[in-house]
C-alpha cells in the first residue's frame, strides 16, 4: 500500500457503521463538555455516587444528569455500578481541575456555545473561504475576546489547559541549553516559559503579551516563584518584541495568522535577534498523504475561526525563508508539537 492510500477498514466493524459512530461523535464532545462543566469528576474524585447526590451538588435534575452520565460511561468515561452509582475511570481523570494534564477547561472551551456556532457553520467557511466565527458575530475572532471578559477567560484557560501536556513533551524533546535569555512571544499565562526555567535554573525569562492578559501571566509567574528570573510585558508581537533574547519562543501562535502577519510576527524577532539567535516556533505540522494526524483537524479549527492554517513542513521553510530564517530542523514531541527551528539568514 501506497502511503496515499487510505487504510483498510476494519472486517469486524462494517463501514457504515464506523462512519455512523464518527457522525455521532459530536454528541460525545457536548456530553464531556457539560460534565466538564459541571465538575463532575471533581465531585467523584473521593468515591463513587449516586445520581441523586450528584444532581443536587450540580443544581441539575436527576433523569437528564443519568442520561449523560449513562451515555458517557458508554464510551468508557465513568462507570455506573450494579447500585446506580457512577465512580471515576481512566478516561474521567482528566476531567478533574486539579490532576496533571486536566483538560477539564479544554473540555469546556470546546463545548462553549460561542465557539460552537462557528462549527455549526462549517459549510459556509467552505463556501465562501472565510472563518464562520466573523459571519456570525460580525468581527474577528480575537476582537471578540478582548471585548468578552467571560469567553476570554475561558479561552485563556483552555490554553493553559493543553499547555500543561504539552510543556512536558516539549521539554523533554528540545535541548534549551546554552539559552541564557528566552523570550517567549504570545506566551500567555507562561506555562510553557515558566517549565522550561524551572528545567534550566541559570536560564531567564521575558514573556511579552497583551495588556489583558498580563495581569494574570505576572500572578502566575509569582506563585511560582520566579519573578526574579521572568518578566512580563504588555506589548503588540506585530509592532515590536523585547530585546536581548538569545532565542525566541513561540508556541500556538503562528497558526493563528495569514503568511503576511505570520511574516510580520517574525520579522519582529529577526530584528532583535543577533547572528547567533534562534527562533523556536512549536507548532503541529502536517504530515503529508493519508496519515492521520490531530494536526489535520486543527486545521478546520483555523478554518472556522481565523484568516490561517496549520501548515506542512514546505510551508513552514517557506515561510521562515521569507522572513528572514533558514530552518534547520523540526524536532518532533510526545506531543501533537514539533519545535521548528530556525536561524537568521
Amino acid at each position: 500500500m501506497s502511503h496515499d492510500e487510505p487504510e483498510q477498514i476494519s472486517a469486524e466493524i462494517p463501514p457504515a457503521a464506523q462512519l455512523m459512530q464518527m457522525i455521532f461523535g459530536f454528541m460525545t464532545t457536548q456530553a464531556i463538555s457539560v460534565a466538564a462543566r459541571l465538575n463532575l469528576a471533581d465531585l467523584l474524585n473521593d468515591g463513587a455516587k449516586t445520581v441523586d447526590e450528584l444532581a443536587q451538588a450540580t443544581g441539575t435534575q436527576v433523569r437528564p444528569l443519568y442520561r449523560i452520565l449513562r451515555a458517557l460511561a458508554s464510551v468508557g468515561i465513568f462507570a455506573e455500578d450494579a447500585a446506580g452509582r457512577f465512580s471515576l475511570t481512566a478516561l474521567a481523570e482528566p476531567l478533574r481541575s486539579n490532576t496533571p494534564n486536566s483538560l477539564r477547561d479544554f473540555s469546556i472551551f470546546i463545548g462553549a456555545d460561542w465557539h460552537w456556532r462557528a462549527w455549526g457553520d462549517l459549510f459556509g467557511s467552505t463556501q465562501s473561504g472565510l472563518p464562520a466565527f466573523e459571519r456570525i458575530y460580525g468581527k474577528a475572532y480575537f476582537d471578540y475576546l478582548g471585548e468578552n471578559t467571560g469567553p476570554a477567560q475561558v479561552f485563556n484557560d483552555a490554553m493553559t489547559s493543553i499547555s500543561t501536556a504539552a510543556s512536558a513533551a516539549i521539554i523533554d524533546g528540545y535541548d534549551f541549553s546554552g539559552i541564557n535569555t528566552l523570550v517567549d512571544v504570545g506566551g500567555g499565562h507562561g506555562m510553557l516559559l515558566c517549565s522550561i526555567l524551572e528545567k534550566y535554573p541559570q536560564m531567564n525569562g521575558i514573556l511579552i503579551d497583551a495588556s489583558s492578559v498580563i495581569t494574570g501571566t505576572k500572578e502566575a509567574i509569582a506563585a511560582r516563584g520566579l519573578s526574579q528570573r521572568c518578566e512580563a510585558v504588555a506589548g503588540d508581537f506585530f509592532t515590536s518584541v523585547p530585546a536581548g533574547g538569545d532565542a525566541y519562543i513561540m508556541k500556538h501562535i503562528i497558526h493563528d495568522w495569514n503568511e503576511e502577519r505570520a511574516s510580520t510576527i517574525l520579522q519582529c524577532c529577526r530584528r532583535q535577534m543577533s547572528r547567533e539567535g534562534r527562533l523556536l516556533v512549536v507548532e503541529m505540522v502536517i504530515p503529508e498523504g493519508n496519515a492521520p494526524s490531530f494536526s489535520k483537524l486543527m486545521d478546520l479549527e483555523m478554518l472556522v475561526l481565523l484568516h490561517s492554517y496549520e501548515r506542512t513542513e514546505a510551508e513552514y521553510r517557506e515561510l521562515f525563508n521569507q522572513s528572514g530564517f533558514n530552518l534547520t530542523r523540526i524536532v518532533p514531541t510526545k506531543s501533537a508539537y514539533s519545535v521548528i527551528e530556525g536561524v537568521p539568514i
